[in-house]
């Protein structure tokens, strides 16, 4: 009971963290249907910051990160997206891809192709006991940020005009634009969102592997972009589900595969979504049809 406990709070700590890359990914696609792959570097643009503020108390070292991911963000729409908003899925994609390929070597010539080690406070790396259980530290934070994050997310969406704004957006942009609501305001909110995720994951993703590299948003943004397919591109209640369900089953597979089987997880749990493809094309929430971009 005790090893199958220890095991459902890694899934729900795993799948949290998952949910939050996948819903920083979904918040874009919903309103401007770009699949940002850039969104990687971002979460590496926070862990780079992360390494910078060594010996800044954590606190202001996390609010930091945040601070400097969403202005990263912000930034990356003004200059890139922005002239491109209404161009065709496939130039939104290279742009995108093209982002991505420009700050990972930014990040090589100017920090270095060596791994760099970020040193962590004993509590983020300690655990405590619960009952029988020894249960990590981080694995508590990740599954409080998470339901902090997700819970204000809901309130922001659904009790503030701008949030309202966005829903409408999503649904119809060309709608809600002759309704007068501002596309760039809008635009630059879901970007805005979107960083201060990408701050929040990277904090949690460095705390988990205690090291960063140029090319340490690949991984993540290619799971946060699996579980937006499984929970159905443009829906963010699907992001997060799709999420919480990948999270699940790599703890699952980590726990039944044989030991030799064990580093090739990360397949299994494609060929598992290539099954949920199969009898929900369109993801087990999404829409069945994609809207007309702004």
């Amino acid at each position: 009971m005790t090893f199958f406990l220890q095991n459902v709070i890694n899934a729900i700590s795993l799948g949290g963290l998952d949910a939050l890359i996948a819903l920083g990914i979904a918040v874009l696609f919903s309103i401007m249907k770009l699949v940002n792959f850039a969104h990687g570097e971002l979460i590496m643009i926070g862990g780079y910051t992360l390494f910078l503020l060594h010996g800044v108390p954590l606190p202001l070292a996390l609010i930091a990160v945040v601070l400097v991911v969403i202005f990263a963000a912000l930034l990356m729409e003004r200059a890139a997206f922005r002239t491109v908003r209404s161009a065709d899925p496939a130039t939104l994609l290279v742009t995108s891809f093209a982002i991505s390929f420009l700050l990972q070597n930014v990040a090589l010539l100017t920090m270095g192709a060596q791994a760099k080690s970020v040193a962590l406070p004993d509590f983020v790396t300690s655990s405590i006991p619960l009952g029988d259980l020894r249960v990590a530290n981080l694995d508590l934070l990740t599954i409080a940020v998470t339901v902090v994050l997700l819970a204000g997310l809901v309130l922001f969406l659904r009790r503030t005009d701008l949030g309202v704004q966005m829903r409408a957006a999503a649904e119809d942009f060309q709608m809600a634009r002759l309704l007068g609501v501002r596309a760039n305001r809008v635009v630059a909110t879901a970007f805005a969102i979107s960083g201060a995720l990408a701050g929040v994951v990277s904090t949690l993703y460095v705390s988990r592997t205690a090291a960063l590299d140029p090319t340490m948003g690949v991984q993540p943004v290619l799971v946060g972009f699996v579980a937006c397919v499984i929970g159905g591109l443009g829906s963010l209640s699907g992001a997060a589900l799709g999420g919480f369900l990948l999270g699940i089953v790599t703890v699952a597979l980590q726990v039944l595969l044989p030991i030799e089987l064990r580093p090739s997880r990360e397949a299994f749990s494609f060929v598992i979504v290539v099954g949920v493809l199969l009898l929900r094309p369109h993801g087990m929430l999404g829409a069945r049809w994609l809207k007309e971009r702004v």
